[in-house]
């Protein structure tokens, strides 16, 4: 493979067998200077991992640790990790290094390779696409060490992370690539896209619900599987984005409630229609 240029995102896309030059350890030369200069996006398993560290719930850790930021043009909340006050050092930075090192964010197990999904015309799921990042200050890519990216994803613990974030990723990606075609959202899908992403407490509150439970079929054994297994019940919230973000039947729904709730809908949308020839 030739070599990659000079600068701090390489065109070059790089596949999981392709090989690039890094190595970051304790005692280099720029140890942690990455953590001073923190710019980190969160993906909704990063903040399971850490909210479960600290014993805290969903939205106490996202109150504490997190700064709101829109994903797109039509406001898809999005969630970058806080930096200490008056810089942008990472909040969890100490002399030692990370101090929550065994769940730093995907974004910190990346680098310095970024990631994006490609979805060719055709197909449903998008292809992983990689490519390096160059920093002034990173000394990591003049260490004498090559290896595969599907090597280094795997030092980097990033299995679990991946496996669990796609199911989001792709639904992000859907939504960027349809662009005018899927609609801008509603208020109210910004909220579920909001809980389902970042707030798992509130979203185990919200399938228990006498509404939720009227409208979808759920095995009494799925449910109770999920109540106990967050990684699961995630999973699931992405499913149910499906269906609240573009309309597929990615959850089965009761015949009759469906029916029910059209009905309403009808109703509610001919009693806002405006009388003809405005009278009042």
């Amino acid at each position: 493979m030739p070599d990659l240029p000079d600068s701090p995102l390489s065109p070059v896309l790089l596949n999981p067998d392709d090989t690039f030059q890094f190595h970051c350890y304790k005692g280099i030369s720029c140890f942690n200077a990455c953590c001073k200069a923190s710019d980190v996006t969160l993906m909704p398993y990063d903040i399971l991992r850490l909210k479960r560290r600290f014993g805290m719930t969903s939205a106490e850790w996202v109150a504490q640790y997190t700064l709101p930021f829109p994903m797109d043009g039509d406001g898809m909340p999005g969630l970058k990790l806080n930096t200490k006050p008056g810089g942008r050092e990472c909040v969890f930075l100490t002399e030692a290094g990370c101090s929550v090192y065994a769940d730093r964010p995907s974004a910190c197990r990346y680098y310095a390779l970024g990631w994006m999904g490609l979805r060719k015309q055709g197909q449903k799921q998008a292809e992983d696409a990689y490519f390096v990042v160059r920093e002034d200050h990173c000394k990591g890519h003049a260490e004498k060490r090559r290896l595969t990216i599907r090597e280094y994803l795997a030092e980097q613990g990033l299995e679990e992370y991946a496996r669990m974030n796609r199911p989001w990723l792709e639904l992000v990606l859907k939504k960027r690539s349809a662009g005018p075609t899927v609609g801008r959202p509603s208020k109210r899908s910004l909220q579920l896209f909001d809980m389902c992403s970042y707030d798992m407490d509130n979203f185990r509150a919200f399938i228990q619900t006498p509404g939720f439970k009227k409208l979808f079929a759920l095995e009494a054994d799925e449910l109770r599987q999920m109540l106990d297994d967050e990684d699961r019940l995630f999973l699931f919230a992405c499913r149910f984005l499906r269906q609240v973000l573009f309309g597929e039947r990615s959850l089965d729904v009761r015949p009759e409630a469906a029916a029910e709730r059209l009905e309403k809908r009808k109703a509610a949308a001919a009693a806002a229609k405006p009388p003809p020839n405005g009278e009042l």
